[in-house]
């Protein structure tokens, strides 16, 4: 915990006097263009990771990175509605990482007996489990835990298309979704490419487009010839 208190002062002292402006400015307001629903998990730092400043994006944090389907009411379902409704956001992002604890209890749910509110969240990924039951079979631990932590990506990308918002912008034109995994230990991303139907690393090459131009060209847009198959992993 004093690590944690030093660190606030430390931005009270050094980082909010070099950005009052941007504080200033964000205190009358927010227009993010990316909603991020990540996973609650203390390595997913995604400011780091993403290099953003305060105000890009509007995060929402669960285990899992889970998106209980519309007539599921709750917090998560209650963030997404905020931000493409009253938000107006473009860009919605689900972004899963290795390693990822909620992804081991739902291949294991016999170590969940003492978590009953765990087991019962981890339910919205059960269509990603039974996928790689039928997909993976023989793998082994560790390629289904990578192989679940996408098909989980896919499955939740789907859930998102069942709140109204969202459908209703998918439509529009004016909402784009894409699915991430952040691997913790090399520091990359792999990103599903919605038009290719595939995952592709985004690596720092000239000739791999930058994360800007993978918001525009890789994203999952509603339509039916676009939609993620989840027998792609």
């Amino acid at each position: 915990m004093q690590k944690i208190l030093k660190g606030i002062q430390h931005f009270q002292d050094h980082v909010f006097p070099a950005n009052r402006e941007l504080f200033e400015r964000l205190s009358t307001g927010q227009q993010p263009e990316v909603l991020v629903i990540g996973c609650s998990d203390s390595r997913l730092a995604l400011d780091l990771i993403t290099q953003s400043s305060p105000g890009d994006m509007f995060v929402c944090r669960n285990a899992g990175n889970i998106v209980p389907p519309r007539h599921q009411a709750e917090a998560t379902s209650a963030a997404i509605e905020f931000a493409v409704s009253g938000l107006k956001i473009r860009h919605i992002v689900i972004c899963g990482h290795s390693d990822c604890g909620a992804m081991k209890g739902l291949l294991h749910p016999e170590k969940l007996a003492n978590m009953p509110h765990v087991e019962d969240w981890l339910r919205h990924a059960e269509g990603a489990r039974r996928a790689l039951d039928e997909l993976h079979a023989g793998a082994s631990e560790h390629e289904s835990l990578v192989a679940l932590t996408k098909l989980n990506v896919l499955l939740q990308l789907q859930h998102l298309e069942s709140h109204p918002h969202v459908f209703a912008q998918l439509h529009a034109g004016t909402l784009q979704l894409h699915g991430w995994v952040f691997q913790i230990e090399t520091g990359t991303f792999e990103m599903w490419d919605g038009k290719a139907n595939h995952w592709t690393r985004l690596a720092a090459d000239p000739e791999v487009p930058s994360p800007a131009q993978w918001l525009a060209e890789t994203a999952f847009n509603g339509s039916a010839t676009s939609a993620p198959q989840l027998a792609t992993v």
